[in-house]
This record gives structure tokens, C-alpha cells and sequence, in this order.
């Protein structure tokens, strides 16, 4: 892979990525690219779902859904007044371990995306007309969930294989949860959980690296610095399944069924996770969804679509595969998959299957960070994982790196075609 070619030249590295820890604790990193006259911002802070005390399941993303609906400083109106004014935009969002923002604005209206976006972080009002509007949204969003197959599914998976802990628990909650939500709480819960400490900001675009410091210092950095508030400790993460544990739930008037099953996989920062990522894509991913979906999909015609998935975190991952199908073929479809995790962690990917593989993966790299979008979550990505700034610049030698015994190793640690979660939604009986 000739990684001088031009689409190489702008990944992102410790020669052209600034990094500051601002004097309140956020650390701001900065990718200077004056390819598009714009500017995207990324904000990652370190609360999230996982926060949700019992039965208020839902606060965090109550909370983060209302950073935008007024501060003390502005009224929703005028907060989105400059906004649109501009033809910038933002965003605030919520996991199961962080709030995010994501905005963008031409270059010259990059004061006013930091000073909206921090106002929205530390000031929010919880203005009570705006938060019956959202609680409204979240409830009618919360009625779309509960009938859309695949959502349930996911759902339904994520309580099996996390039973007993946070990650279980759907980040937007439940009807009865939103419910019981009052303005005390997300003005308590704002207050205990919300600081610049740990934030990390991530700059992108047609900006110098001191005009950014500039802003960030103004905005984020005028947040005051506090002490965390006290928070329960998580409970000790669940086993992988010792067996098959099935799921499903009746969703009427559905013609199809959605299926997820999978089980734990490794951390972001395991040694095992680029093995496993490489041996995804071979299993579920490339080309027309790899193995499970050359057996699934194109050879038996069982599915309308099927792939695997790896998701990795600082503490655990996730392997996953799905399916969408007929009801009538959703017990052969479980069949088949399972079958194909027994095929891969019998014996090793082939020279070919690997080669094309890496190929794959390392091409598509320049495509993902040619936007200024792309750049600014990289460069959360490194720093929210201590990848270090040359990590994008390694990334071609690691992926080369893995060997077909490497990615059997792993594979055969974290899956089991007899130890699964299997969890579908659509016709047919509730399981549980």
C-alpha cells in the first residue's frame, strides 16, 4: 500500500495535530486542513447513560436533549437564531458512556459555533415550556422504538448479555422512566455530572492552530473547574454466556423478523482488538458482508441482509451478528450463522481472504478522514483511547501485522457458536 500517495498526505499526525490541556482540565486538539473553507468542532464529555439512577432511566439523554432549548445567556430562539442565521449547525447527543456535540460552521462564524456550543455544555436553563416539548419527543420517539423490529432486538440483546448492569439499559429508557423525570433532576443531575475535567474538543478545518486556542481558551476554558459529584461504582462486568440464551418479542402487524446474536468481545485497547477487527471483516463485512452474508444472504437467500459487527469500548466489546428475515426462515438463519462462527474458529482465514482483507481496510482509511468530519472524530478517537497522534500513520503496519493465526487466536477467546445471546423481534411467540 503506497501510503506516500496524495489521499495519504492528510492524515492526521503529531507533525500537524496540536494539543493543549486547557488550564479547567479539556484538552483541545486541533487538525488545521484548508481544503474546505469550514470548520467542525467534536466534543465528547465524559457522562453518559451509565449515569441513570434507578427508575430515571433515560436522564442522561434528557439531559443532553436539552442543551440546546435555552442558557442562560440565550433563549432557544435566539440560541438557534445564530444558528441557522449562519448555515452552522449543532448537535448534542448521548451513549452509554458520554454526551457528545458535533457542529460545523464556516470558518469565519467559528466564534460563534465555540461560544454556542459551550453555553449549551455548562449553562443550559431547563426551561419548564421546552422541556415538556422534549419530554413529548422523547416519548413519542421511545413509541416508534418499541415497534421497530431491529430496535427491539438490539434491545432485548443488550439486556441478555449485560443482565445486571448499565450497558443493559437502553440509554433512552422507558415511557415510565421519562415519565418521572422532573426539572430537579436534570438541573441535580447537569450539576453533579457535567465538567470540563477529562472533556475533550476536537478542532478541524480552515483554522490555525493558535486561532483555535484562542477560541477554545474563551469558551470551553471559561468553564469553571469542580469537583466530581459523588456516583455509584458499576458493577463488575457479566461473564460471556455459558450456553444459548434466547430472546424474542411478538411485534404485531410485522412481516419481518430482525435478529441479533453474539456475545462479548475485546476492549478497544485489547491486544486481541485488531485481530478480531481484521477477522470481522473477513466474517461479516467485506465485500458483499463477508462469510455470513456469501452464506446467508447470496447463497441461500434467507436474509435481506446479514453482517457482523465489533464494537469496542475501554473496558469490554461486543461481537455481533445480524440478520433480517422472513419469519419462516429465522430458526435456519440462526442455524447458518452459527455455523459460520464454528467454520471460522476451526481453522484459519485463508492467504487470500486476508490479503484482500487488509487491502480493504487500509485503502478505505484516507477515504473516512478526507472530510473535516471525519478528521475531527479521529482525533477524539486517538485521544479517547490513547492510540497516540501517530496512530492513523501506524494504522497501515498494524493492520498488516495481524496473521490468519493471530485472528484464530482470537476468535476462538470470544466466540462460541454454543455460547450466544440470540434475541429477534417481529411475528411469532415472546421468548424470554
Amino acid at each position: 500500500m503506497n501510503s506516500t500517495a496524495p489521499e495519504w498526505k492528510n492524515l492526521p499526525g503529531p507533525d500537524r495535530i496540536t494539543r493543549t490541556v486547557l488550564p479547567n482540565g479539556a484538552v483541545l486538539l486541533v487538525f488545521s486542513n484548508f481544503n474546505a473553507p469550514s470548520v467542525h468542532l467534536v466534543g465528547l464529555l465524559e457522562v453518559g447513560s451509565i449515569a441513570d439512577p434507578p427508575g430515571k432511566l433515560g436522564l442522561a439523554n434528557f439531559t443532553a436533549a436539552m442543551l440546546s432549548r435555552g442558557t442562560h445567556r440565550r433563549a432557544f430562539a435566539d440560541f438557534h437564531r445564530e444558528l441557522e442565521s449562519r448555515g452552522a449547525s449543532l448537535v448534542y447527543s448521548c451513549g452509554s458512556r458520554d454526551t457528545w456535540l458535533r457542529g460545523k460552521a464556516l470558518a469565519e462564524d467559528a466564534g460563534m459555533l465555540f461560544d454556542l456550543a459551550s453555553d449549551g455544555l455548562s449553562q443550559p436553563v431547563f426551561a419548564p415550556d421546552y422541556l415538556e416539548r422534549t419530554r413529548k419527543q422523547l416519548l413519542a420517539g421511545l413509541a416508534i422504538r418499541d415497534q421497530d423490529t431491529d430496535e427491539v432486538a438490539s434491545l432485548l440483546f443488550d439486556q441478555a448479555l449485560f443482565a445486571g448492569h448499565p450497558y443493559g439499559q437502553p440509554t433512552d429508557g422507558f415511557s415510565a422512566d421519562i415519565q418521572a423525570i422532573s426539572r430537579e433532576d436534570l438541573l441535580s443531575f447537569h450539576t453533579r455530572t457535567y465538567r470540563p475535567q477529562g472533556m475533550l474538543i476536537a478542532v478541524s478545518g480552515a483554522l490555525e492552530a493558535v486561532q483555535a486556542l484562542e477560541l477554545a481558551e474563551k469558551t470551553f476554558g471559561a468553564w469553571p473547574s469542580k469537583q466530581a459529584g459523588a456516583t455509584d461504582s458499576l458493577p463488575a462486568l457479566p461473564e460471556p454466556p455459558v450456553g444459548i440464551i434466547r430472546r424474542h418479542r411478538f411485534i404485531e402487524e410485522k412481516s419481518q423478523t430482525d435478529l441479533i446474536l453474539g456475545t462479548l468481545g475485546p476492549a478497544r485497547i485489547s491486544e486481541d482488538f485488531f485481530p478480531a477487527f481484521v477477522g470481522n471483516n473477513i466474517l461479516g463485512q467485506f465485500g458483499l458482508m463477508g462469510r455470513i452474508g456469501a452464506s446467508v444472504r447470496s447463497k441461500s437467500g434467507l436474509a435481506y441482509h446479514a453482517s457482523s459487527s465489533l464494537t469496542g469500548w475501554q473496558d469490554v466489546g461486543t461481537w455481533e451478528f445480524s440478520a433480517g428475515t422472513n419469519p419462516q426462515h429465522l430458526e435456519k438463519t440462526i442455524r447458518l450463522i452459527r455455523r459460520e462462527i464454528k467454520r471460522f474458529v476451526s481453522s484459519p482465514v485463508t492467504p487470500a481472504e486476508l490479503s484482500d482483507s487488509q487491502s480493504h481496510l487500509i485503502g478505505r482509511l484516507p477515504l473516512s478522514l478526507e472530510s473535516n468530519a471525519g478528521l475531527a472524530g479521529a482525533l477524539i478517537h486517538m485521544e479517547r483511547y490513547a492510540l497516540g497522534l501517530d496512530y492513523y500513520q501506524r494504522y497501515p503496519a498494524l493492520i498488516q501485522s495481524v496473521s490468519a493465526e493471530r485472528i484464530l487466536e482470537s476468535a476462538r477467546r470470544y466466540l462460541h457458536p454454543d455460547r450466544l445471546v440470540i434475541a429477534s423481534a417481529g411475528p411469532g411467540e415472546d421468548i424470554s
